[in-house]
């Protein structure tokens, strides 16, 4: 059912300004939905001439028609209002209340200027919504095929003038043109019931129609109203299913746009089929984008019907509306053009282009917006699910100054907005929650069903040749020879024990034996590997917690040949963060067929990237062949988007076949947030430095900076420049994975990033004039990577590595130290890291024995007497200085405190220097000074705590002095010390790390007791 409202002028409104005039305007409200005339200026007695139509969706709503004075720069004045509701035109016999004046009313009954004047209004319903040239009486704004909140529309040429007298009024019912004859028949028209008989009957012939006492009029209305809707529904529901149809019989298998750069605005998965979601969005019968309207305050709602273009590959409509007025700008009028860019039954994408003329540089730039419906990931309960991801961009046409103020505004406008939107699709459609995910990868990977190789079968592949049947075929011939023959008697060059051959048949034999026994030795060889193998990593649950990473390799396809049979024995090989796991071997397959499921140990660090390379399996003594090798990048990819994915491999044999493989891959967090505070905590170990975890705001915009995943997060950013031609002034941002550089020079952007494990070396560049006077660094990155960044390289390399040269860091200490840190910790493996100390210690060792020194023992160092010896623990200037010469920087101490009686308490802090550690650190201690117990000299006990030093945090030093007089020599003192390791965490390299650390102390104390020897022989 609709409203129609037909608004002619109004008089003897009052005036606003002081010349005695107004700017009035017209506001209708009915609901929510809301429209509004043109504004007259300055007059008391203006002409409109303007139509309206509203669809009805309550009829105990009502109508409210207010009388405005346009104000353009403080809030409109009010000058009156009109309130109708819908049940008093419901009560009329003609659903009409005719063309009159309608007195205006203030909103307050205490206000003084009773007068606020009249308008002139023709008011009606109807109830079906008909074409215009269907309904003489009625409005044109009805042509569209979704009946839209509030549609403008205008008088056409030759429509009959809406008359209707007070008394005498024809019926402004819409009726077809031939019923007109049949109501013009019937002379009795006051029962309600055959008026509508007439009008949806079936035929023109009366039908016997109850009397009107039985029958509630509304009721009948509103039944009548309810099959109209739903037939015209239908029709528009067929319409536009035919249309997607014929644009997906002529779809080429096109792939689905990527995401636009602009960011991603929803990115969720709801229970619902891909078509269904479609439906809800874009189908003509479908109200989201009126509801969506009413909820942003969006008004004079237009939306064309969906046409096809004349290759009928595209589909397209026209959206018009005026968007609500916002605290910096009015509201203003927006064309938006919806076009589906792929539409196949399963997956859909729809290009939105918005145009705003009239807002500041709005012909400088259109908005793009992106909508994405593809399948979405599998549910244990088998229900349908789909994945939305809208994504936007700004389409300038034009250079302007203002681009990154633009783009700023926009941003912030589009988040609210489609914030809205979501809750809009959340409200029709369930969102699939995370343990929904988490469930649905249980039930997928316990879905798939491995097929055991049978051992006889693997014989038989292996044995059943012809070569090999003819081998033991012979040796049982020769077996069979040896029992029935006797020894020849030993001729020519023949001793005892050394048998030749006595013809140059039994040359030939005896070579034939031994190609043959050398094949079959070979084809044993393979056949015993592949037995070993035939288990692979499948089913090997992972260990620890933190970030779990499973695979499930599902199948292959085409998987390419490198022999003359056309197949291959392929079998697959996955690399993650220094961590490996293979899968079993298909053999002479191109198609073959895994279900297989690995998953690596828990790993501290998320992953970057996991290495994918698929073998041909050729036995345990040739070379292996790699078929082919792919790449799977947790940086620039979704999660959602591994779930399911089929990646094709590259090398000149796969990519001749275009092989592929079939691949499910889940990465999850088992640690939760305590992971990445345990991931900064050995940052700040490395760095010497307190860091901090950025806000949810911060890390959101880093991820829309640089594209990425939900799961990376900032660690630390600096200012600095990027030298080229031309210093670059921008930002350089690190995090786990990567390390990345934005700039923004008068709307002129560079962006690029590179993850830590591409970075082959760091160089340090001492200060020069170029760099003004402070170091700069040089990352060089491996051969073949960062190729997306190579336009902001600095230079390439004799070996084709790219150079990228940063210089003029703030802090460039802090900075050197943080990339080192990160860069170490993501490219060395744990293995290298223990070799690196080592080389450190023997470099220490061997710099020790040219010196020409022999290394003190720590036990039974003779010294000073004890007191004298106990002022190294005293706090006093000496103290500070001896550690300040052992490589002890920054050095501090608090005062000895008592804890009882007999012993006290005292903490001391200081920082490595380069010759004690290469990563520097610091240390922390916590000493205890008592007396012996015969009060001979004194016991000091000390805990300490390495911070920043590799492999610091599993374990702690502790080290024990006994000083006490030698009665027999006068001023001489015995030193014993103590040296043990308390273990945190375990380690396969605790032998490793214990033998360099007792090397190192031993050193370290040598030095101490040779500079207070030193400083008391002074």
């Amino acid at each position: 059912m609709r409203l129609f409202i037909h608004v002619i002028e109004a008089r003897n409104l009052p005036s606003i300004y002081l010349n005695g005039s107004s700017d009035p305007y017209v506001r209708l409200q009915l609901g929510k939905r809301r429209s509004k005339t043109t504004v007259v200026k300055k007059s008391l007695n203006p002409l409109w001439d303007e139509e309206f139509s509203f669809l009805v969706g309550d009829l105990k709503e009502e109508l409210i028609i207010s009388v405005l004075n346009e104000d353009k720069y403080f809030n409109n004045d009010f000058l009156g209002w009109v309130r109708i509701p819908l049940l008093t035109i419901v009560d009329t016999a003609d659903l009409s209340l005719g063309t009159a004046w309608y007195q205006l009313q203030s909103k307050s009954k205490k206000s003084k200027n009773k007068k606020r004047g009249e308008i002139f209004l023709t008011v009606y319903l109807s109830p079906r919504n008909s074409l215009p040239h269907e309904i003489p009486h009625a409005p044109c704004g009805t042509l569209d095929d979704i009946a839209s909140k509030s549609d403008k529309v205008c008088e056409p040429a030759g429509q009959m003038p809406l008359s209707a007298p007070n008394n005498n009024t024809e019926s402004s019912i819409p009726i077809e043109a031939e019923d007109i004859s049949t109501l013009r028949e019937t002379k009795s028209t006051t029962s309600f019931v055959e008026f509508l008989s007439n009008i949806f009957g079936k035929n023109t012939e009366a039908p016997s129609s109850p009397t009107p006492g039985n029958l509630d009029p509304l009721e009948q209305l509103q039944q009548a109203e309810a099959c109209e809707n739903q037939d015209e529904e239908a029709c528009c529901d067929k319409t536009f299913c035919e249309k997607l149809e014929l644009m997906a019989s002529k779809d080429q298998g096109d792939e689905m746009p990527g995401n636009l750069p602009g960011g991603v605005l929803i990115n969720q998965s709801y229970v619902a089929a891909p078509g269904v979601l479609n439906s809800l969005l874009f189908s003509p019968s479908s109200s989201f984008w009126q509801s969506a309207a009413e909820l942003q305050g969006t008004t004079d709602l237009q939306i064309e019907p969906w046409r096809l273009d004349n290759d009928e590959k595209c589909l397209r409509r026209i959206l018009i509306y005026t968007k609500a007025a916002s605290k910096l700008i009015k509201s203003v009028k927006a064309t938006e053009e919806q076009r589906y860019l792929k539409a196949d039954g399963n997956a859909f994408s729809v290009l939105a282009t918005v145009s705003t003329p009239d807002v500041p540089c709005g012909s400088y730039f259109k908005t793009e917006i992106l909508y994405c419906i593809t399948p979405g990931p599998q549910l244990p309960s088998d229900d349908q699910t789909s994945h939305l991801l809208v994504s936007w961009r700004l389409n300038f046409l034009q250079s302007t100054m203002m681009k990154g103020m633009i783009e700023s505004g926009a941003r912030q406008g589009l988040k609210e907005s489609f914030a809205q939107l979501a809750d809009m699709v959340s409200e029709n459609v369930k969102a699939v929650e995370q343990e929904d995910i988490a469930l649905n990868k249980e039930h997928i990977l316990s879905s798939l069903q491995k097929k055991e190789e049978s051992k006889w079968r693997l014989a038989i592949w292996f044995l059943g040749n012809f070569t090999f049947i003819s081998f033991v075929f012979i040796g049982l011939y020769v077996l069979a020879h040896l029992q029935l023959a006797t020894p020849s008697m030993v001729s020519g060059l023949e001793y005892l024990g050394l048998d030749l051959p006595d013809s140059v048949g039994e040359i030939v034999v005896c070579a034939i034996l031994v190609l043959q026994g050398q094949h079959v030795l070979k084809v044993t060889g393979r056949f015993l590997q592949t037995w070993k193998q035939r288990g692979s990593d499948h089913g090997v649950k992972a260990q620890g917690n933190g970030w779990l990473l499973t695979v499930a390799l599902i199948e292959g396809c085409s998987i390419s040949a490198v022999d003359s049979s056309g197949l291959s024995d392929p079998y697959v090989v996955f690399n993650c963060n220094g961590r490996r796991k293979t899968s079993s071997i298909k053999f002479h397959t191109e198609d073959p067929k895994w279900n297989e499921v690995f998953e690596f140990d828990a790993m501290d660090d998320p992953p970057s990237r996991m290495d994918v390379t698929v073998y041909d399996f050729d036995g345990p003594f040739n070379e292996v062949i790699p078929l082919g090798h792919a790449e799977v990048d947790f940086v620039k990819s979704n999660l959602s988007d591994l779930a399911d994915i089929w990646i094709p491999l590259q090398g000149k044999f796969a990519q001749a076949s275009q092989s592929k493989l079939h691949l499910r891959v889940f990465l999850s967090n088992s640690g939760g947030r305590g992971v990445l505070t345990e991931y900064l905590t050995k940052v700040e170990k490395e760095v010497g430095k307190k860091i901090n975890l950025r806000s949810p705001q911060t890390n959101s915009a880093f991820q829309k900076l640089f594209s990425l995943p939900e799961e990376e997060f900032l660690i630390n950013d600096f200012t600095c420049h990027l030298k080229r031609k031309m210093p670059l002034q921008g930002r350089l941002f690190l995090s786990p994975r990567i390390i990345g550089f934005y700039a923004n020079i008068f709307g002129h952007k560079t962006k690029f990033y590179f993850v830590w494990e591409d970075i082959d070396d760091i160089q340090v560049i001492p200060p020069s004039l170029s760099s003004v006077g402070s170091p700069s660094l040089m990352i060089i990155l491996h051969r073949g990577r960062g190729l997306d960044a190579k336009y902001a390289a600095k230079a390439l390399d004799q070996h084709g590595r790219l150079k990228f040269h940063f210089q003029s860091f703030v802090s460039f200490q802090d900075a050197n130290r943080t990339i080192m840190a990160l860069w170490k910790a993501r490219s060395l493996s744990p293995e290298q890291k223990v070799e690196e100390v080592e080389e450190v210690s023997e470099e220490k060792r061997l710099q020790t024995e040219e010196s020409g020194s022999s290394c003190m023992g720590i036990e039974d160092v003779k010294m000073l007497e004890a007191n004298s010896f106990m002022e190294l623990f005293s706090g006093g200037p000496l103290e500070h200085k001896i550690m300040q010469k052992a490589g002890c920087l920054d050095y501090s101490t608090t005062p000895w405190e008592p804890v009882n009686h007999n012993t006290v308490e005292r903490q001391t802090t200081y920082k490595f220097d380069k010759s004690l550690s290469i990563y520097g650190g610091e240390a922390s201690t916590t000493q205890q000074k008592s007396p012996l117990t015969d009060n001979s000299g004194w016991m000091i006990e000390e805990v300490m705590t390495l911070q920043g030093v590799l492999l610091g945090d599993y374990f702690n030093l502790q080290l024990k002095y006994q000083v006490r007089d030698v009665p027999c020599k006068p001023k001489t003192s015995n030193v014993q010390i103590f040296f043990g390791i308390a273990w945190l965490k375990s380690t396969k390299h605790q032998k490793k790390i214990a033998k360099n650390i007792i090397s190192d102390i031993s050193v370290r104390i040598k030095e101490i007791f040779f500079e207070v020897e030193k400083e008391f022989q002074n």
